[in-house]
């Protein structure tokens, strides 16, 4: 399976606008396994509705209508996430799941996302966003990460940038840089597709670094200039 699992230092950090960004760069396919709350218009329908080139958007395999923790969630609705019912959805295109919360956040009473990502063996791209404490957070999420034996593509700042912060996490942590997403004053497709062309040369550099994602890139030749 060739994909990325999305994942951020905590929550409202961005992830949801970055995998958009990331499945129109890769004209990939979208799947959050959990969602929790917004079910009026989830995550899947963003995606879904600011991309382009977007290919299979798959169906949730837990969906809670309270907004909180997904073990939470699902609590309140009188059921329980079993972590084996998660399969990754076959498909020929790259794949960009996006976890619930952050890697910490517990599906059950035994499980964390960690242990989802774990599942899946994909490589992540951490979310990180600018605030006082998101050098913390965003250690603390690498260490997580790496004591749990997951590998890290990369890091994408999302909203307003912080030149100082970003520098002293890539130096410290020696995460891959793949890009900086700015806030937008007013969300597009126009925007999704800016920021994926933006953040392509990075991405495709990322994904040849990984001998089994590097198969379809013959099938990544978009035009941008046309949109």
């Amino acid at each position: 399976m060739k994909g990325f699992f999305v994942t951020g230092i905590g929550t409202d950090i961005g992830k949801t606008v970055a995998s958009a960004v990331l499945v129109e760069a890769l004209k990939g396919d979208y799947w959050k396994p959990v969602q929790s709350g917004n079910q009026d218009f989830t995550d899947a329908d963003f995606v879904r509705e600011f991309t382009i080139h977007h290919q299979t958007i798959h169906p949730e395999e837990y969906l809670f209508k309270a907004p909180v923790s997904p073990h939470l969630a699902a609590e309140l609705e009188c059921k329980y996430i079993d972590i084996q019912n998660f399969m990754i959805p076959k498909s020929n295109n790259y794949l960009i799941v996006e976890g619930a919360g952050g890697v910490m956040a517990p599906l059950n009473n035994k499980y964390l996302i960690k242990d989802l990502i774990i599942k899946f063996q994909l490589p992540v791209i951490l979310i990180s966003m600018n605030y006082l404490g998101s050098i913390n957070h965003t250690i603390l999420t690498n260490n997580a990460l790496n004591e749990s034996g997951i590998k890290t593509a990369g890091i994408i700042f999302n909203g307003t940038a912080n030149p100082d912060n970003e520098r002293f996490i890539l130096n410290y942590t020696g995460l891959k840089l793949i890009g900086n997403i700015p806030k937008a004053d007013i969300m597009s497709k126009g925007f999704i597709v800016q920021q994926a062309k933006a953040i392509r040369g990075k991405l495709m550099e990322t994904i040849a670094s990984y001998p089994d994602h590097s198969d379809n890139d013959n099938q990544l030749q978009v035009d941008y200039e046309s949109f």
